[in-house]
């Protein structure tokens, strides 16, 4: 089981890497997409990826442990079986299943041949299901099982060419009954998605949804805090491609945030009829109360209201890297100035996490404080 096991494991933990760092770009290609963050699609796209990685694992896993493969075959190696239904012969051949005696019918399960054989059918039977959730219609049988096929001579290539020059022989076979069932698995998944696909809320329901979600001009408060966050993702990108590359000086850093808060939050609103490069991501703008272009006096409270948690917990960073020698009559002065500027951002911000987690279980019914102290409201386009 171990053969197995291993594999499984080892995607399971590429897929928590991977999950946590798409899971931005995941949240804006749903708001982009349904105009919501649906449970469900997060739930489809998510087990995607991890069956993927698990496939993918499955096939290449265990690795050997030297480059030098060939050092551990012989010189006349085979690397790939081209006889087609191979594995009937191989489950047959030891005798102890006869084909006129159905009593002998149950050795079946006791050959490693069969069991190969099963694991490469059902391999991409679940990629089959996911691609009848995609595509809905059977009419796309045809495509399934070409994609089926694709996928497989893709793992048939990656073994053969031992996984494209990292080892210098194939530490694995290029099977042609290993391609004919794994696409048989894969239009098999396609044809019984609908049986297993009626056990879950169907994509009809999801773009139901979205229909409805886009005659509201409510713009959802997740949406709004991407937005936030992608305009701030880009400012410190900014910093780390250019100056933060060759200097680490804290006063610098908080200088240049600051202009970027600026330039991100206040300049290209003003420019571009209340929108930043965030919200025009997410597809919504900033309005003033009665869907007008908000002012630059708004503007800028709102940068303003944005800017100071940042600020606050950047200058007390600054202030707690400042030595001052134990000997010296400012010591204690430092030390508890360090506990009361630390304690003030702790419930600084508990109370942010707070105000967050109200307006989005509020859904839409309060406003974030940012645009509450401007009276600026998110409006969609």
């Amino acid at each position: 089981m171990s053969a197995y096991f291993i594999p499984i494991q080892t995607a399971f933990i590429a897929f928590i890497l991977l999950g946590f760092v798409l899971v931005i770009p995941w949240l804006i290609y749903s708001y982009r997409k349904y105009g919501f963050l649906s449970l469900w699609a997060s739930i489809v796209a998510y087990s995607f990826m991890y069956y993927m990685l698990s496939a993918l694992f499955l096939v290449l896993l265990p690795l050997p442990e030297s480059r030098n493969t060939c050092a551990y075959q012989s010189a006349d190696t085979v690397y790939y079986s081209l006889i087609p239904f191979s594995f009937v012969t191989d489950t047959l051949k030891d005798g102890a299943i006869v084909l006129s005696n159905p009593a002998t019918y149950m050795q079946i399960f006791k050959q490693s041949a069969f069991w190969q054989a099963a694991f490469n059918f059902l391999l991409l039977l679940p990629f089959g299901v996911y691609l009848r959730y995609f595509w809905q219609d059977k009419r796309y049988w045809k495509k399934a099982f070409g994609f089926g096929f694709a996928l497989s001579l893709f793992y048939e290539i990656t073994q053969v060419t031992g996984i494209y020059g990292i080892y210098n022989c194939p530490y694995r076979i290029f099977d042609v009954d290993d391609l004919m069932l794994n696409s048989t698995g894969a239009l098999a998944g396609y044809w019984i998605g609908p049986i297993i696909l009626a056990l879950f809320p169907s994509k009809k329901t999801l773009l139901a949804k979205k229909a409805k979600i886009e005659s509201s001009r409510l713009v959802p408060p997740l949406s709004q805090l991407l937005a936030v966050w992608v305009d701030y993702f880009l400012i410190q990108a900014v910093w780390l491609v250019t100056i933060g590359l060759f200097s680490s000086n804290d006063v610098m850093e908080m200088v240049y945030t600051t202009v970027g808060f600026l330039v991100v939050y206040f300049v290209l609103p003003l420019l571009w009829g209340g929108q930043t490069v965030g919200t025009r991501l997410l597809r919504f703008r900033l309005a003033g109360p009665q869907g007008e272009v908000p002012s630059w006096k708004a503007l800028l409270k709102r940068t303003f209201a944005l800017y100071l948690p940042w600020g606050i917990s950047a200058f007390i960073g600054i202030l707690s890297r400042v030595e001052i020698e134990m000997d010296s009559a400012l010591y204690p002065i430092h030390v508890w100035m360090t506990v009361v500027l630390f304690a003030c951002m702790a419930i600084m911000v508990a109370v942010l996490c707070l105000h967050v987690l109200l307006v989005l279980l509020k859904k839409g019914e309060r406003t974030f404080y940012f645009d509450a102290a401007a009276d600026i409201v998110p409006s969609k386009k």
